[in-house]
């Protein structure tokens, strides 16, 4: 069985930081937790996901499937249908994405006020 070395993401060199900065991406985040309810068409998702663009949301689908995060499926019709779904893997980064979002919602009136107190300290 072959071994792998190990990862640190504190080490400049290490590849697992690639991963890394793209789970730290803001429009990563809030595509994982839009396909956490099921799958979901691109105009859908970009409506989820407000004020993505759709260049952005294409490059962002891609990264996710590349890394296996995301599958694309395409459905032979008329017109044509394509869905995006969590992989297994991508379920996995939902539980922590989320808890990120609700810190964000539940401390946005804290992070505001230090705001209002660093920018009244540098002003002055």
């Amino acid at each position: 069985m072959p071994e792998f070395p190990a990862f640190d993401v504190m080490t400049a060199t290490c590849p697992s930081r690639t991963s890394l900065a793209r789970i730290a991406n803001k429009w990563t985040a809030m595509v994982v937790i839009a396909l956490s309810t099921g799958p979901l068409r691109f105009r859908d998702l970009r409506t989820r996901v407000d004020g993505i663009s759709a260049k952005v949301l294409t490059e962002t689908l891609r990264d996710l499937e590349r890394d296996g995060i995301i599958t694309r499926q395409e459905y032979a019709e008329v017109p044509p249908r394509v869905e995006y779904e969590l992989t297994a893997l991508g379920r996995t980064l939902y539980g922590p994405l989320q808890a990120l979002g609700l810190w964000a919602e539940e401390h946005f009136d804290e992070v505001l006020a230090a705001r209002e107190r660093y920018d009244a300290r540098e002003s002055s």
